[in-house]
């Protein structure tokens, strides 16, 4: 790159910080930050320890904003001057370069916080994974998706908590459901939901053949306390019975874990993370309003498009991705075009080009 260019490239650096600087409501989290702060250093915070985690939990979110910006901010001001150097002296342009292209990518990341302006993008999630077609394939095919998901959120320095898991008969996991915990995470993850196939030598086939397996994944927010959805108690079928993961003295002797089935819709949730049969009935119908409320947006947006003529989305149902092993390597995302020969690194959770691109066409 040029002088020239690179300077350019300084004025659209300088634009995008300060369009984030608005929309991430900077000035706003700096003042939160203050008084959250004032409120941990009361010599009582601890008492009420519910409360406390709470609010350690909301200086955790406001600071994953504010120091990412102001840090970026600050290596644009150390990006200046290096320019001026390079003006002065050539030899200083490749390595000018060299920052340029880290800052912008580190830009691009960021700015990728201000498309997620949906009502719940900041939200924490639920999601589930469920096996399709094709018995222990399939399962197997379940239970690498799940690890992949949970490589990604620790990448995030996400929290997650398994609310409910069903083992395949042979092998892997026929079903399995999540609450996540990270800011902006329904934002980023509702990219992941659609139908995800895998292209492979099986294992479990002695004469060594290639078989294709589906796995869908739900992602449905968690709802604020202000969104009340009503739901007719007599349209629930509730049922209890035996947790079937690893537990302790009590967990796996009693009928604690629930199913519930809203008989309109058909939906069905499941919680059995939980002791007691009363939380984890708690829990699902959470799950419940949520994916009621989903539901009901997605009827909405189907309604709109048919009025505009236009094809709605196959939902939840459509594939997205496509993950082939053999005869070569390759994970494409048919919605975006985006693709890698690197198997491996994106079933150990590196999906961030894939979940960026989207968000990017969605924007």
């Amino acid at each position: 790159m040029t002088i020239d260019e690179l300077q350019q490239g300084k004025s659209e650096l300088r634009q995008k910080i300060t369009h984030l600087y608005g929309f991430l409501k900077i000035e706003e989290l700096e003042a939160k930050k203050a008084e959250i702060e004032k409120t941990m250093s009361a010599p009582d915070f601890w008492n009420d320890k519910d409360s406390a985690q709470a609010t350690v939990a909301e200086m955790s979110s406001v600071r994953n904003i504010i120091e990412p910006f102001r840090q970026l901010e600050s290596n644009i001001e150390d990006y200046d001057a290096a320019l001026e150097l390079a003006a002065e002296d050539e030899e200083f342009v490749p390595e000018c370069e060299i920052d340029y292209r880290r800052l912008k990518k580190a830009m691009d990341k960021l700015e990728i916080m201000s498309f997620l302006s949906g009502k719940f993008d900041k939200n924490n999630f639920y999601f589930s994974i469920h096996a399709g077609a094709g018995g222990t394939e399939s399962c197997d095919w379940a239970s690498m998706l799940f690890r992949m998901y949970r490589r990604y959120f620790e990448r995030r320095g996400w929290k997650d908590e398994l609310i409910d898991l069903q083992s395949g008969d042979e092998a892997g996991i026929k079903s399995a459901t999540m609450h996540v915990c990270g800011d902006f995470g329904f934002g980023y993850f509702k990219a992941e939901r659609g139908v995800h196939r895998l292209v492979r030598i099986s294992p479990f086939d002695s004469n060594a053949r290639r078989h294709t397996s589906f796995c869908s994944v739900e992602v449905y927010p968690e709802l604020d306390d202000d969104i009340d959805i009503e739901i007719d108690e007599s349209t629930l079928r509730i049922d209890t019975y035996r947790s079937s993961g690893a537990g302790g003295q009590h967990v796996n002797t009693t009928d604690s874990a629930v199913r519930i089935t809203h008989q309109p819709s058909g939906i069905v949730v499941c919680c059995q993370n939980e002791r007691s049969q009363h939380k984890n009935r708690e829990t699902a119908m959470k799950m419940l309003k949520a994916k009621l409320y989903e539901l009901e947006m997605a009827k909405r947006k189907d309604a709109a498009d048919a009025a505009r003529g236009e094809q709605a989305e196959n939902g939840w149902g459509s594939q997205i991705r496509s993950y082939v092993l053999h005869p070569y390597q390759m994970v494409k995302d048919l919605r975006t075009e985006v693709e890698t020969s690197d198997t491996t690194g994106v079933l150990d959770g590196d999906l961030d080009d894939f979940i960026e691109a989207y968000l990017k066409m969605e924007k």
